[in-house]
């Protein structure tokens, strides 16, 4: 006579609520680790981390140096120059180099790192995380009308693009996904994005040389009530920003009949 064995069945039926009570919560831990906000599918990598660490860093240096940028355009513009690059600091030490401080040498071998410092972040951003960061950037709508005409045509866009991304009316951010998505090799985009620099920086030089001193008192000016001048960046800035978010947040609001429904 057989006894029934009470034991194993206890463990069969707690096994059974273990692995139900898992499966539940598994798709909540997928669905957190999938949400749309961030780049990356699943569980970060390393990689997914150390590069979106680098973006994020890459904007707080923005707005940590603003003050700083347009002081020191009167000022040391070269200096302006290697921290930031911007199109106001590269036309004052050009115009500068004019009026016998410094040459023109200099203020081009200034302006690269100032421009190029960050780019190869969002190349990198493309190979990690391709379409789902590009139409994550601002300004990337239009663009990413034409994905399938970028990988298509390969080269023959992405090449010129990258060289020619100062010159062009979207973000340069966005061509530099798209090169990192369309599978560029890091030394081919850092000797196009090279070649795109020194061609930007060559015509701000040229124009800050042309005007001479009078763009040196416009950056002396401007270094002179550069703190004003950037309270007035700053307040522009968060208001386009809130506004931005506030027709974002209205276009993902539901409609109010599907709220009633």
């Amino acid at each position: 006579m057989s006894v029934p064995e009470t034991e194993p069945a206890a463990e069969r039926a707690e096994t059974a609520e273990t692995a139900e009570t898992a499966e539940t919560a598994e798709p909540g831990n997928a669905d957190r680790r999938n949400d749309p906000r961030l780049p990356w599918h699943g569980k970060p990598r390393t990689a997914d981390i150390l590069c979106w660490l680098g973006i994020v860093l890459s904007g707080l240096f923005y707005w940590v140096l603003l003050p700083l940028r347009l002081s020191l355009i009167g000022t040391h513009p070269v200096v302006a120059e290697l921290l930031n690059g911007s199109t106001e600091s590269i036309i004052s030490a050009a115009a500068f180099a004019r009026a016998g401080d410094g040459t023109l040498a200099v203020v081009l071998l200034a302006a690269i790192p100032g421009l190029m410092k960050f780019d190869v972040l969002y190349w990198w951003a493309g190979r990690l995380w391709g379409e789902r960061f590009i139409v994550a950037l601002p300004g990337s709508r239009r663009v990413a009308k034409h994905m399938g005409r970028v990988q298509r045509a390969g080269r023959k866009i992405t090449w010129p693009a990258v060289v020619l991304s100062y010159f062009l009316p979207i973000p340069s951010a966005i061509i530099y996904v798209i090169a990192g998505w369309a599978r560029m090799r890091l030394v081919t985009f850092l000797v196009l994005d090279l070649i795109g620099a020194l061609l930007w920086a060559g015509l701000l030089a040229g124009l800050g040389y042309a005007l001479g001193h009078h763009a040196v008192v416009a950056a002396r000016t401007i270094s002179r009530y550069s703190w004003w001048f950037t309270i007035g960046i700053v307040a522009l800035t968060v208001f386009f920003t809130l506004r931005s978010q506030r027709r974002m947040m209205a276009a993902a609001a539901p409609p109010a009949d599907q709220d009633t429904g």
